[in-house]
């Protein structure tokens, strides 16, 4: 009996016991599956096709245990081919957009995100921000702070903002900051960092007399401006859910997996997956770099326009948790920030 084999009772089993156990945390027996209303079989019928679907993998008996618990390919099983996904509810609907209705940067947008995924799930909200190389370009704008310091602001044209500091080491003044911002803003307007940067080194690669003084400092400025590290970051919200959990009581267990979180390019290597795929993506147990840790499961999807992938937001959680609730929570916060940002 393989995946594409199992019979109608051999499946009903499998999302009774995946659901019983995602609800009370405990092993499934023959026992207590017989005394639910959908099954009109004998308790020893259900015995065996607890013991055929354990010989496939989809289950495991834990300890001594008479009843049993689900394994990651029973996990599997059960999303691909049995959740039954609906919107979410209206309250939770309301939650999502009141949070990331108001106006405010994308940073303060992001943050906002995996606190909601947090608030609403009681598991680690995940957001992966932006690369500033792939943001659109929208103006520059120079701050004297001192003689020989500069503050540059790049705008993004999702709302990203990035802020350098510049030492600057030839004489400009307030009125040429200005006009720099201007002529900068008009020549990288609406592309990405790396093009402002191609651009930029083209200018400056053009011969010295073409241009005269004003334009010689814009570029300087610029060039220094757009230097940026070009790294995402990861920001999480309620890594202390997993406390909550029986999963993780054990010291061993908790230590790897926060040593997992702790490892960021672990991490983003993960969600990255999910941005070149560009839709929702689930990872469970030891789909996922979180395999040393054991028993966790990775909802995301991305965020950003129809054009372009901007990041990736989710939820970190053991895989007992309730898939038919939080993969539309995910999936919509994805969808009601990507309209926010759209807006900021």
């Amino acid at each position: 009996m393989s995946e594409e084999l199992l019979g109608e009772r051999e499946k009903e089993v499998l999302r009774a016991v995946v659901q019983e156990y995602i609800s009370t945390g405990g092993p499934v027996g023959s026992q207590h599956l017989a005394r639910r209303a959908e099954f009109d079989v004998s308790s020893a019928t259900l015995r065996n096709v607890l013991a055929d679907l354990e010989e496939l993998g989809f289950l495991e008996k834990p300890h001594t245990s008479a009843g049993r618990v689900p394994t990651d390919r029973g996990y599997r099983f059960y999303v691909d081919t049995m959740v039954r996904l609906k919107d979410p509810a209206p309250r939770d609907r309301e939650l999502i957009h009141a949070g990331l209705a108001h106006e405010s940067g994308m940073e303060e947008l992001l943050s906002e995100a995996s606190r909601l995924l947090h608030s609403l799930t009681r598991h680690a909200g995940v957001v992966v921000t932006p690369r500033p190389d792939v943001a659109i370009f929208q103006r520059i704008e120079f701050v004297r702070l001192r003689e020989d310091r500069v503050l540059a602001i790049l705008v993004g044209q999702n709302g990203q903002v990035h802020n350098k500091l510049l030492m600057v080491d030839f004489p400009v003044t307030s009125d040429e900051l200005l006009k720099a911002s201007n002529y900068l803003s008009e020549l990288l307007h609406e592309v990405t960092l790396e093009e402002a940067r191609e651009r930029i080194r083209t200018e400056l690669d053009q011969e010295q007399a073409l241009y005269n003084a004003l334009t010689a400092k814009a570029l300087k400025l610029g060039a220094a401006a757009t230097d940026l590290q070009t790294g995402e970051r990861v920001l999480i919200e309620g890594t202390g859910s997993f406390l909550e959990q029986p999963e993780f009581a054990d010291v061993e267990r908790m230590r790897a997996l926060f040593k997992a979180l702790g490892e960021k390019h672990k991490l983003l290597s993960l969600l990255d997956r999910v941005q070149r795929a560009r839709e929702m993506q689930i990872f469970i147990g030891t789909e996922s770099e979180f395999s040393s840790a054991g028993d966790v499961t990775v909802i995301a999807s991305p965020y950003g326009s129809r054009e372009q992938v901007l990041g990736t937001v989710g939820v970190i959680g053991p895989t007992r948790m309730n898939y038919q609730r939080i993969i539309p929570l995910v999936n919509f916060t994805a969808q009601v920030l990507s309209m926010a940002l759209d807006k900021a």
